[in-house]
């Protein structure tokens, strides 16, 4: 059998740690950022942080990611986003998403 097509998917595989500031905390958009990324069965995390932004990883395919990062220039209804500071690293294997506090 040939591994090459489990190595290209693998390959495939990125990770965004990203922190979102402006209106971001009391407006759902941790609970919404979870749903969404479970939705695109991405796995990874998402909390709020003490400086009122929201921080949250991301481990899935490329396009994958790319849509979530879009996703998190809008975010819910009631969100203002400011700013997505995104920053690339090395995928650990993540086996699902969660909201942390």
């Amino acid at each position: 059998m040939n591994s090459s097509s489990s190595d290209s998917s693998q390959a495939n595989i990125i990770r965004a740690h990203v922190f979102v500031s402006g209106r971001v905390q009391g407006v759902g958009y941790r609970a919404a950022t979870a749903d969404t990324a479970q939705l695109l069965k991405l796995k990874g995390w998402v909390r709020n942080l003490r400086d009122r932004r929201v921080e949250a990883m991301f481990e899935g395919d490329r396009a994958t990611v790319a849509e979530m990062l879009r996703w998190c220039h809008e975010g819910p209804p009631a969100a203002v986003v400011d700013q997505v500071e995104v920053n690339y690293e090395t995928p650990e294997g993540l086996k699902e998403f969660q909201v942390l506090v």
